[in-house]
């Protein structure tokens, strides 16, 4: 299995654009292509997974752990013969913590990168460069010997004289330039507060989107040097959520049917019907926690909670992140579903809860009232939260036990306007060292801002599926 990665020196070089177009056209090409993303990100992979035709996934070290990503990885590039991966800020930018003494900064490209073996592609933004282009160049060739720039794109060239320039530096240090994207050519996606709007929101616009990065990359890049130039080192077992959700690293094929695999559940059992919120209003989420739920044991609905009601049988309710304050008006309009889900709260049906879907469950969401699970009231705020989490469990929960620590990430410009009434969810240090407790345990209800991966914390989803099993258990004999 070949891969590259995608990186830049800094964020804003057009990563992104030729990621996704390089995913489009090497697909376009005859290629079976999956997609990869550095870091939590959830945004970009809906791109790339227009492009692939299948789900974008994720690969961060911090939220997973370094020994999964090359199990994710073979995972996720089952069946397909080229792998692009798109990397996060710049090629060595990474968590910040001065407890880390890797050779890379913790969950960046370049460590993902190095983890993979595969060649790294970089995109240069290049307004403002000449000449000294070769230095820059030269500077992320030798800073880390671990790190093979397989060749260079140059995005945003003004004009031929400038790409003749550009190429010539590029040439003086060794490196080939696989592609020149003018800057005429620049195309605009449009984007909020958090980044690109969520391809699921963009509809037939982000299709289009998609169609013109990959005409774009088609014409301007060397795509049969890019597919020369993939490699990868990896070895060993794919990642599996049957093993996964046993605690075991033995090999048990998953069941790609979709149906539960019969050593993860009762065959004299139904299986728990889990509810997870998708839509407009609902766009993050992991490929993974999908499968971890059904090798779990579980049935899998997704519904949408700007127009649905809650699906009949549900014993447990996944909410999770998006951008519910773009639709408050619609989801409050959802009066049915609203009581449904404070109803089905009061009755102690496990819930999870991550961002969008704590906001969802206050009192009111920018004056727009909600489901009143939590006694709390969520505004859009004034400034970005942005960045991993060390946290504790502060208490027991559907998913988690008081004590246990897991690593998270906060991603959102909205603020809850009063603490919850309730036992806080997440405990953990701030920058500073001030002490944060976050999120709020309502019965049976873990809701929090903190994201977590869940093929980093398989023991969270089999826990939530077992409490599913033992509420849908209880409505019966009730």
């Amino acid at each position: 299995m070949r891969a590259v990665v995608v990186a830049a020196p800094a964020s804003g070089s057009g990563k992104t654009t030729v990621a996704t177009g390089l995913v489009g056209a090497l697909r376009r090409a005859g290629h079976r292509v999956a997609p990869f993303k550095v870091g939590p990100d959830y945004i970009d992979p809906g791109y790339h997974g227009l492009a692939a035709g299948r789900p974008g996934r994720n690969l961060d070290p911090v939220l997973v752990g370094v020994e999964r990503i090359a199990p994710l990885y073979r995972h996720g590039a089952q069946g397909c013969d080229v792998a692009v991966v798109e990397g996060v800020m710049g090629l060595f930018d990474g968590r910040i913590d001065e407890h880390h003494a890797g050779p890379v900064a913790e969950g960046s490209t370049a460590q993902v990168a190095s983890l993979l073996g595969a060649p790294v592609l970089l995109v240069v933004d290049a307004r403002g460069h000449s000449q000294s282009l070769a230095a820059l160049l030269h500077g992320f060739a030798t800073f880390d010997s671990g790190i093979r720039l397989g060749g260079v794109i140059l995005n945003r060239v003004g004009s031929e004289r400038h790409d003749h320039v550009l190429r010539a530096a590029c040439a003086r240090v060794g490196l080939p330039v696989l592609g020149s994207l003018p800057r005429s050519a620049e195309l605009e996606v449009p984007s909020r507060h958090l980044g690109l709007i969520p391809a699921v929101e963009h509809g037939m616009a982000a299709r289009e989107a998609v169609t013109a990065m990959t005409d774009l990359v088609a014409a301007h890049v060397d795509l049969h040097a890019i597919a020369a130039l993939a490699r990868t080192s990896v070895t060993g077992p794919s990642w599996d959520p049957a093993a996964a959700v046993r605690g075991d690293g033995s090999a048990h094929p998953a069941e790609a049917s979709g149906r539960p695999c019969a050593s993860s559940v009762h065959v004299d059992r139904e299986p728990p019907l889990i509810a997870v919120a998708g839509g407009a209003a609902f766009t993050f989420g992991y490929a993974e926690h999908r499968e971890l739920l059904l090798a779990a044991g579980a049935q899998v609905v997704v519904f949408d909670p700007l127009h649905d009601e809650l699906p009949r049988g549900t014993a447990g309710l996944v909410l999770p992140g998006g951008f519910p304050e773009e639709h408050a008006a619609r989801l409050a309009a959802n009066t049915g579903l609203l009581r449904a889900v404070a109803e089905a709260s009061r009755q102690g049906m496990p819930m999870h809860a991550e961002c969008a879907g704590l906001l969802y469950l206050t009192r009111s969401l920018d004056g727009h009232p909600m489901a009143g699970v939590i006694d709390a009231e969520a505004e859009f705020g004034p400034r970005l939260v942005l960045g991993y989490r060390d946290a504790v469990a502060l208490g027991d929960s559907p998913l988690w036990r008081a004590g246990e620590r897991v690593r998270g990430h906060e991603f959102h410009r909205t603020r809850l306007v009063s603490s919850p009434c309730a036992e806080p969810a997440w405990g953990w240090h701030g920058s500073d060292g001030e002490r944060v407790r976050e999120g709020a345990l309502v019965g049976n209800l873990h809701a929090s801002y903190l994201h977590t991966h869940p093929a980093g914390n398989p023991e969270a989803v089999r826990r939530f599926v077992a409490g599913a099993t033992a509420y849908a258990r209880a409505r019966v004999t009730t």
